[in-house]
C-alpha cells in the first residue's frame, strides 16, 4: 500500500471560475516564457 495521500480537486464548474482558471492559465504561459528568456515575470493584468 502507498504512503502517499492524494487529493483530487473538484474542476471549477462555474463560469466565473473556469474565467478565472483560464486567465490563470495564461499569466502563469506568460511568466514562464518570461523566465525561459532571462527577464523578471510580469505579474498582473
Amino acid at each position: 500500500m502507498s504512503k502517499t495521500a492524494s487529493l483530487r480537486l473538484a474542476p471549477p464548474t462555474t463560469l466565473f471560475g473556469r474565467l478565472l482558471a483560464s486567465i490563470d492559465r495564461l499569466l502563469m504561459a506568460n511568466a514562464e516564457i518570461a523566465v525561459r528568456n532571462g527577464d523578471l515575470p510580469y505579474f498582473g493584468l
